[in-house]
């Protein structure tokens, strides 16, 4: 239906050549235009940072499919120095490597939300470093890491159903310089009610930005387990959700834009909600 949309692989972590290898070999990526990784060595993950190109030579070893890194990022949970460091060093590792950078994010997750993991508080401090991410705090006052981000890099950027922060993360994205953006569209969303006009507002919002969407968050009555990252019992349920997103916020189509509404909701006959990212 839109064949030239570029399909890239959504991001993988930990960082393994062996799944690649996995999914090269049921011929799956024949009909990807790219591979990506997430990588948070400063907080989560059991290697350093300047083990960066290390990692994305071992991908390259075993697929030629461009490599993008669409989750990069440092918290403040420890101190603000830290997501300086990592943002300077991030930037002379990356830059010149890959074809595209995302550093996630720009603003942090408010305290009173809720971070979609699956063991929530349980997680202890990995948990917690959730909250801090962002190059702005929580009361709309930028971090010290903020003067040092680098638009070369684009921003992913998670936003809540009729996320209040919308506006103002537009304006810091145009003050930052920030061409490429990318933030998703929660499937978990999509059968609230008036949820589709709340997505008409965020991508009219972010048009200006050349966007990369991730479909994520499978509602927990429609996955083979009880939570928003299992793949969904039925394929061809989360297909019709893909082909509406596809077919109002790519093609254009204003025939497409105005009916897909209804079609939209038949896609979901007992919506769940969860939180977002």
């Amino acid at each position: 239906m839109c064949p030239k949309l570029p399909l890239i692989l959504g991001g993988i972590s930990p960082i393994d050549p062996n799944f690649i290898s996995l999914l090269n070999s049921y011929h799956l990526l024949d009909h990807l235009d790219g591979v990506a990784v997430h990588g948070f060595p400063l907080d989560w993950n059991h290697w350093q940072i300047n083990d960066w190109p290390k990692k994305l030579d071992e991908i390259r070893a075993v697929t030629h499919l461009p490599i993008w890194v669409t989750e990069v990022g440092v918290s403040t949970f420890g101190a603000g120095e830290v997501q300086v460091f990592g943002l300077q060093r991030t930037s002379e590792l990356l830059l010149n490597r890959t074809e595209r950078v995302y550093w996630y994010s720009l603003l942090d997750l408010p305290r009173q939300w809720e971070a979609t993991t699956r063991h929530k508080e349980s997680e202890g401090s990995s948990y917690y470093r959730h909250f801090y991410m962002g190059l702005i705090r929580e009361d709309g006052t930028p971090k010290p890491g903020l003067d040092h981000f680098n638009p070369a890099m684009g921003i992913c950027q998670w936003f809540h159903y009729e996320d209040h922060r919308l506006e103002s993360a537009v304006a810091w994205l145009r003050k930052l310089g920030v061409k490429r953006l990318r933030t998703g569209i929660s499937w978990a969303d999509w059968g609230r009610p008036y949820a589709v006009e709340w997505f008409d507002r965020q991508m009219k919002a972010l048009a200006e930005f050349e966007t990369t969407i991730t479909l994520c968050f499978t509602p927990p009555s429609r996955g083979r387990a009880p939570n928003c990252t299992s793949p969904p019992v039925d394929l061809a349920e989360f297909a019709c959700f893909a082909r509406e997103v596809v077919t109002r916020y790519v093609l254009h189509s204003p025939r497409g834009f105005q009916s897909s509404l209804d079609r939209a909701r038949n896609c979901l006959s007992q919506p769940e909600v969860i939180g977002g990212n």
